[in-house]
């Protein structure tokens, strides 16, 4: 009887590694399409202020205490955050701009595990209004990427991702 347990503990953890390897390098695009000026489109992204009217975050826990740093919206501002009662701590940087066409930043987050995940911004006009496709990037260890794949963590990021850019079109659509 151990010895089948332990055969089926072999054989889950060999299988979880399995996945969990590609997990280590997780890439997640999303994109929506929103009626309004491009530039007011592009200053909601870029301002770190106007972060709180579509931050997914905020929605999940709206206790969430945050504090800008630097000066808003350039390269070097942040956006620092504590949730959950001190369990969620981190930040997010824009590290580059480039005028109404490009916004990245970066995360690093310490709590409730330790990551430093990249956001990428770009920004088209299209006849149906302003196409945001946000580049989501996260590398991780084996043993990292093994827990993302236990809890089903890709497929929450996708979902959080998305819900930010439903977030931002709401608050640019019903600003205008």
């Amino acid at each position: 009887m151990i010895t089948y347990i332990l055969i089926a503990l072999v054989i889950f953890i060999g299988f979880g590694l399995y996945k969990a390897s590609g997990l280590q390098s997780i890439e997640i695009v999303t994109s929506t399409t929103i009626k309004g000026s491009k530039q007011d489109v592009f200053n909601m992204v870029k301002n770190l202020n106007d972060f709180p009217k579509w931050s997914p975050f905020l929605v999940q826990d709206p206790s969430q205490k945050y504090e800008i740093k630097g000066t808003n919206g350039t390269v070097g501002s942040q956006f620092h955050w504590v949730g959950n009662g001190g369990k969620d701590v981190g930040y997010q940087e824009i590290t580059k701009i480039e005028e109404g066409t490009f916004i990245g930043k970066k995360c690093d987050i310490k709590k409730p595990f330790v990551a430093k995940p990249t956001f990428e911004y770009n920004f088209t006009e299209t006849p149906q209004g302003i196409t945001v496709k946000e580049t989501f990037k996260l590398q991780s260890g084996l043993i990292d990427a093994l827990f993302l794949w236990i809890f089903g963590a890709k497929a929450e990021m996708i979902k959080t991702n998305q819900q930010g850019l439903d977030l931002l079109k709401k608050a640019v659509e019903t600003k205008n």
